[in-house]
């Protein structure tokens, strides 16, 4: 099987967000989360001083472009590049070029893999993000996107939430 890499997407400027969410329904609809895995948006954090307060904000990091790590055949480039909003791969031509692990270190995308000591059906405390010290059970891993699925109750029912290896560590 081909291996996955990094590639950048031109969009029109302001559409970065809605063609990551296009490119998102996409890999759903057609069942494409094994070749195309993962799409970013890179932010960074500014601090910006308005009328005398000091606030932070998070500003695209390279306005009109989104990262796309996938594995580069038809199927895959037809589908990004035909998303509404796309105009092209960055590259020579047609030929979208891979970003070097020297181009992705300063954006701060780690391709390392992490060991995990929990399988499916463990227990789990989540430890970063929105959904801090929940408690939930795996439901489904996802080695490739480095990330857990758990059952979480919202608005009184179980519901599916995408969590990153990093974020979890097993219940005691």
């Amino acid at each position: 099987m081909a291996e996955a890499h990094w590639y950048v997407v031109h969009t029109y400027s302001g559409y970065e967000n809605k063609v990551k969410a296009n490119i998102d329904k996409t890999i759903e609809n057609r069942h494409l989360e094994d070749q195309i895995l993962e799409v970013r948006v890179p932010m960074q954090d500014v601090v910006e001083l308005k009328n005398g307060a000091k606030k932070t904000v998070s500003k695209k990091m390279f306005p009109g472009y989104v990262l796309i790590n996938m594995i580069m055949n038809d199927d895959t480039w037809y589908v990004v590049r035909n998303t509404r909003g796309v105009t092209g791969f960055v590259g020579p031509g047609s030929k979208p070029v891979p970003l070097t692990e020297l181009e992705m270190r300063p954006l701060g995308i780690r391709t390392e893999s992490v060991q995990v000591d929990f399988t499916e059906g463990d227990a789990v405390v989540v430890t970063g993000g929105v959904w801090k010290d929940t408690v939930g059970v795996i439901q489904s891993m996802n080695q490739s996107k480095q990330s857990v699925t758990i059952n979480v109750e919202l608005f009184g029912r179980e519901t599916p939430v995408e969590i990153s290896f990093a974020d979890v560590r097993l219940s005691k």
